[in-house]
């Protein structure tokens, strides 16, 4: 019998989740069991998940962070309206720019696309000057490039190191 790898359809895309309020591991996961149920998402495989440091105001709890990589057939503004929807049900409120929330959901590579919309700046405008992003991303894979910035594992050289605790390692997901 030939036992070849199953191909997974779809575009190979990264999100960022985020979260400081609230029970913030569980959030996340709440978030990645409502992508499982979209019929036109895979989730292939989660990041260590950390802890770091707020950007913006300091005036807040630590946030908890990890990426998850799918496969998907929608399209990227589709996509983003998923996520949306699910940050809104998590009890998501968007009042300060960069501050605490229940949940945050970014689209930070979407295949090799450079989207530039209203809604919508694939790669992430800011991916390249976050370790709480660019680590993530180099756990799940360090030949990853972030279109017009780089290699991920280069980005991460120029930055500051911050403090980043790791609080739970590699998820795989198989469905």
């Amino acid at each position: 019998m030939n036992h070849q790898p199953i191909e997974i359809l779809g575009e190979r895309v990264f999100i960022a989740l985020g979260a400081n309020l609230g029970e913030p591991l569980q959030q996340l996961d709440t978030a990645v069991l409502e992508l499982q149920k979209e019929p036109k998402i895979i989730c292939v495989a989660m990041s260590k998940v950390y802890i770091s440091e707020p950007h913006g105001p300091q005036n807040q709890p630590d946030f908890t962070n990890a990426v998850l990589e799918i496969r998907t057939t929608l399209a990227p503004e589709g996509l983003l309206d998923i996520l949306q929807c699910i940050e809104k049900k998590q009890g998501r409120k968007r009042h300060e720019h960069w501050g605490a929330r229940t949940l945050d959901l970014d689209i930070i590579l979407y295949a090799d696309k450079i989207i530039h919309t209203d809604r919508l700046t694939i790669p992430h405008p800011y991916a390249h000057e976050r370790e709480f992003v660019l680590q993530p991303l180099a756990d799940l894979d360090n030949t990853l490039v972030l279109p017009d910035r780089g290699k991920v594992t280069d980005l991460l050289k120029q930055l500051p190191t911050e403090t980043m605790e790791v609080i739970r390692d590699v998820t795989t997901y198989n469905r």
